[in-house]
């Protein structure tokens, strides 16, 4: 047995609430009028099952006492049984007129026990202490009934049995069939109740863990747009502030390099509100295709090389196997680590060259950016900063892996690759 099932057998109902009270209240108060009704009806017409019978006012008294403990039935199941089930016993040996309300009492008792008593040991023994002194007094009542004269035969009896016999037997089925209702169903009332709080719990973690999802989605989300937003930014402001820097330090010397240097410092301005519009855009589309032509990919990775040139950095860049489709994610992803690749030479590495090279393998799609600058012990770029973060995680959604590392001599590797499953979906 797992513990969710233990737990939920060790389960209590809840106490009723107000508008529960109030409904036995109410229900109560129509059984005792209907309890004083039929005594007075009884008695009216001469039919009381015991052929006489106390005072009609004693009478009333009687059907009043067995019939109000119900208005508190749910609040104190277990009293409300023993006092019923005690009065019904005192209600026969006083021989009132009426038999069917007290009846209906006590079978209320029984059943509100069974559906409303939170300790289910005493809800189950107390039902089958009461019905066994039930049955234990219906056999007492069956030996002084047999004890006493036969009484004449019925003049309408023609059935096979003993008319004696049959109604002993009547008796008997009657009362088993009574109690066993009544058992049953305050039973079902209580497994159905419980059923019905476990589906209420299971509905609130439900929904509990779908405000985490959520919650999920939106934390990776900012994640990815923070991711989005560094690529794009902190390259074109690195380039911008080393042509700025390059213009401030010759425009006095030589006013046309530091004019074109503040052209590059323009142009790349442009290019990254460009960039920072198409994200945007993304971001702001309804539908996930109205945004992919403003998706940098692999095409654009000569603007990137041309952007780091304009920054004094020589670059090669080169292709190398039959280029193929992939998906626009993966472009993406293969761009950026370009892009804050190249980012990282221009702002850290004092390199002078640096290589960029695509690679069409037969089993994955490889981008390698190297340089011949400080490599990590002197940039730091080994600590894990936001960008090498930012492009394991982008990595890591396509399957694929990332190497960075000082290179032997001088200089630092970014090579990421992505399996020929996550390349091979545009085809697909």
């Amino acid at each position: 047995m797992d513990s969710g099932t233990e737990s939920w057998s060790q389960w209590q109902r809840p106490r009723p609430t107000a508008a529960q009270r109030r409904g036995d209240v109410f229900s109560g108060l129509g059984v005792l009028a209907g309890g004083l009704l039929m005594t007075v009806l009884v008695n009216s017409m001469g039919m009381q099952v015991w052929g006489t019978g106390p005072a009609l006012a004693e009478q009333l008294m009687w059907a009043a006492a067995i019939t109000a403990p119900l208005v508190v039935r749910r609040s104190y199941p277990l009293v409300v049984l023993l006092v019923v089930g005690a009065l019904l016993i005192v209600v026969q040996l006083r021989q009132t007129g009426d038999n069917l309300v007290p009846s209906v009492a006590l079978f209320l008792a029984i059943y509100t026990s069974g559906a409303w008593e939170r300790n289910r040991t005493v809800a189950r023994w107390s039902r089958i202490g009461v019905i066994a002194v039930m049955f234990g007094w219906l056999g007492l009542s069956l030996v002084v009934f047999l004890s006493q004269p036969s009484p004449e035969p019925l003049p309408g009896a023609m059935g096979p049995l003993d008319p004696v016999l049959a109604s002993v037997l009547h008796g008997i089925a009657f009362n088993v069939v009574y109690f066993l209702s009544a058992y049953f169903f305050g039973e079902l009332a209580w497994v159905s109740a419980r059923r019905q709080a476990e589906l209420e719990r299971r509905a609130e973690e439900l929904r509990h863990s779908q405000e985490e999802n959520t919650r999920g989605a939106i934390v990776a989300e900012r994640v990815r747009i923070a991711r989005d937003l560094h690529d794009v930014v902190a390259h074109h402001v690195s380039v911008m502030g080393v042509q700025a820097g390059a213009a401030r330090r010759v425009l006095a010397s030589d006013p046309e390099l530091a004019s074109s240097a503040l052209r590059t410092v323009e142009d790349t301005a442009r290019t990254a509100i460009g960039e920072l519009h198409g994200l945007l855009g993304v971001l702001r589309a309804g539908d996930t295709e109205s945004g992919r032509e403003n998706l940098a990919g692999l095409d654009q990775l000569p603007d990137l090389v041309t952007a780091a040139r304009s920054a004094g950095l020589e670059v090669e860049h080169g292709v190398y196997g039959q280029p193929r489709p992939v998906p626009d994610g993966v472009a993406l992803s293969a761009y950026r680590v370009v892009q804050e690749a190249l980012t990282n030479v221009v702002k850290h590495a004092r390199a002078r060259r640096a290589e960029v090279r695509v690679r069409y393998l037969d089993s994955t799609l490889e981008v390698e950016v190297t340089d011949d600058g400080r490599g990590a012990a002197e940039t730091g770029r080994s600590s894990g900063g936001f960008g090498l973060l930012g492009m394991r995680e982008r990595i890591s959604v396509h399957g694929g892996e990332l190497e960075t590392g000082p290179r032997q001599g001088s200089g630092y590797r970014v090579r990421a690759s992505f399996p020929a499953a996550a390349t091979a979906e545009v085809g697909s």
